[in-house]
């Protein structure tokens, strides 16, 4: 064997076993704004349920529109603040944004709330679900409201109430105690400037996108028919995060 046909060979042998030692080597990917991951809690989340899984209290249309309209608006928005105002969203949390959230700009307001509001509606609501709390939170809402047809009455007036836009809640406040309350826009009962603050389990969506098409100018009929979907495992769920 010459001596190049033997070089030939070492310098293939060695070539090759350098080849897949950098294939082993995990790549690099240099990080820049078109690439950088947000965090998930920033990024709409799959529908836990087909758009006429609620049907007949929230008809398939309307649930489609809602989410694929309006909740990926305030989604996407929020990202394109969360740029603008340089919030690192894997180093902050979105509830902890809300709650400073008098620091930042109305779109941040706006389209945080919006995004924090949709992502909890969506799991507060499920096809054929109990129809009322059970454990710690019912004994909770018959100290607090006296029943729990008094307390459907309570958040269900709040929900009428509200002029305009909003949304009805009932909240944890931080000394454990429940209330219910109300917000205009998509502000929340996390935010700073909420006048009644704490931890909200369970809420009501009354801008007229989520019941126009079914019950048009009727939101009592879309409040009373919404009861029907309450999630109360998750509600439960809830209602021990913030009181623990």
């Amino acid at each position: 064997m010459s001596n190049n046909t033997q070089n030939r060979r070492q310098f293939l042998k060695t070539s090759g076993k350098a080849g897949m030692a950098m294939a082993a080597l995990p790549i690099i990917t240099k990080l820049s704004p078109s690439n950088m991951m947000i965090s998930s809690e920033y990024v709409q989340q799959p529908l836990p349920y087909g758009y006429a899984a609620l049907e007949p209290f929230i008809d398939a249309l309307t649930m489609e529109i809602h989410y694929t309209k309006h909740a990926a608006a305030y989604a996407k928005n929020l990202a394109d603040a969360c740029v603008a105002e340089k919030v690192d969203t894997n180093a902050t949390n979105l509830s902890d944004l809300l709650k400073n959230i008098s620091q930042y700009s109305p779109k941040m307001r706006n389209n945080a709330g919006g995004h924090f509001n949709h992502e909890l509606f969506w799991q507060l609501m499920k096809p054929a679900p109990a129809t009322a709390p059970t454990g710690a939170l019912a004994e909770a809402i018959t100290k607090t409201f006296g029943s729990f047809d008094a307390f459907k009455t309570a958040l269900g007036d709040a929900a009428k109430a509200r002029f305009g836009s909003g949304w009805a809640w009932l909240v944890v406040k931080t000394d454990g105690s429940l209330a219910v309350s109300s917000t205009p826009n998509q502000d929340n009962p996390l935010m700073d400037i909420a006048e009644t603050k704490g931890a909200p389990i369970l809420g009501l969506d009354v801008w007229e996108h989520a019941y126009y098409l079914k019950y048009q100018n009727k939101r009592p009929d879309y409040i009373n028919a919404w009861w029907n979907l309450v999630n109360w495992e998750f509600v439960q769920k809830k209602y021990a995060e913030a009181t623990h």
